[in-house]
């Protein structure tokens, strides 16, 4: 198995003949608005996975889909049908808006299992913090919820690769509760919430998650991350976490963009 990380919670994870890709999303950095996901990996991926619909996760998960007749597999909340036409959540456009999509779609709510060639799929519940931020010297906030775009389908997913099991949580805040029978291989989560419940879980949340599922192999990931004008938004100290982590005997990847390791 080969897992390579760009950025934000974009992943590639190679398994045989598989080539999945999870939350193909957007650099959000005014001075680098490009894919996640370098466009010639594109027609080699088999299954195109979101965890929900903001732009750094969601913003060429159909062109991907489109590219790689793969199928696009998200929650059920982001598509709608309309007059007998399968629509999705317009991954480029503002607010709640659904646009027509003619490739192949499979969707998955909470609790359910999706069972395709070489792979097994369980849809995690997971919960997207609000968001705060300054645009020239404005506060912004964005608080998640059934008619807010921030967060919207939020989602994480269980996979499971021959003997390998994966877990990515997405975007999520902790839920100690929810998470407490999960269990992993490999997990990944983000680790960059700047605490006080922001965006996100913060390292101690994520900790916490860490012990709940002792997996054996950790990969953080969504945190010092490109966003408008700051080039490490969401940051968080990467190395201490890791030597955390290893006091509980798990392994730790800190994985740069475009870095990969294999198994």
């Amino acid at each position: 198995m080969k897992i390579t990380h760009y950025l934000y919670n974009t992943f590639l994870i190679e398994h045989e003949e598989i080539k999945l890709a999870i939350d193909p999303g957007q650099h959000l950095w005014l001075f680098d608005l490009r894919s996640l996901i370098p466009k010639i990996e594109w027609p080699s991926i088999t299954h195109v996975l979101v965890t929900h619909g903001d732009p750094d996760h969601y913003w060429q998960a159909d062109r991907v889909a489109i590219t790689a007749n793969a199928p696009l597999i998200l929650n059920a909340t982001m598509v709608k049908e309309m007059a007998g036409e399968k629509q999705i959540l317009a991954p480029r456009k503002d607010g709640l808006r659904f646009v027509p999509f003619d490739g192949e779609i499979q969707t998955i709510t909470e609790g359910d299992s999706l069972s395709l060639p070489g792979m097994e799929l369980e849809a995690i519940p997971t919960q997207h913090g609000p968001i705060r931020y300054r645009i020239l010297g404005i506060k912004q906030e964005k608080t998640p919820g059934p008619n807010e775009r921030t967060g919207f389908g939020s989602i994480g997913f269980r996979i499971t690769l021959g003997e390998y099991t994966l877990i990515n949580l997405g975007d999520s805040l902790l839920l100690r509760d929810t998470w407490q029978n999960l269990t992993a291989d490999i997990l990944m989560l983000p680790i960059g919430g700047l605490g006080n419940n922001i965006w996100t879980m913060d390292i101690n949340d994520a900790l916490e998650a860490v012990r709940l599922i002792s997996p054996k192999i950790v990969i953080p990931c969504h945190y010092n991350v490109p966003f408008f004008l700051s080039k490490k938004f969401a940051p968080a100290d990467d190395i201490g976490f890791k030597h955390s982590v290893e006091k509980m005997g798990i392994s730790c990847h800190i994985m740069q963009a475009g870095e990969s390791f294999e198994l």
